[in-house]
């Protein structure tokens, strides 16, 4: 198993790009058994970044498990892939062979938040 965040990979693709580790850390990817792609769609993605996406994907494809979580709806993911040709090909890879489970409610780091140090109906700290 492999947990990473989509930004972090990335850049960490990207990196791998330019100091020649980029087939080393793709097969990587491609091999774990189980890959954990979390906070995907925080931003639409770059031709670079459709380009790897579309390798991983690619090449686990029905030999591995891949796990994405994002906060935007699955509808919006082809407008974040922006591509239209690469986004169906992406798209045809994850989501209709997929499980997919909606989560409702609060955020649990809402719910787990710690309460503030102090008051915010506190009059000495309010007062100038």
């Amino acid at each position: 198993m492999l947990y990473v965040r989509v930004p972090r990979l990335f850049e960490d693709l990207a990196l791998a790009r330019l100091d020649g580790s980029f087939p080393r850390l793709i097969d990587k990817l491609t091999r774990v058994q189980l890959l954990i792609l979390d906070d995907f769609g925080t931003h639409a993605l770059s031709d670079q970044q459709r380009f790897h996406l579309f390798e991983i994907v690619e090449e686990r494809y029905q030999r591995k498990s891949t796990l994405i979580t994002a906060q935007v709806p699955v509808a919006s993911w082809h407008d974040l892939i922006a591509d239209s040709t690469v986004a169906d090909a992406i798209l045809d890879r994850i989501v209709h062979n997929a499980h997919r489970i909606a989560l409702q409610g609060e955020s649990m780091r809402k719910k787990k938040a710690t309460p503030l140090l102090t008051d915010p109906e506190n009059t000495e700290i309010n007062q100038h």
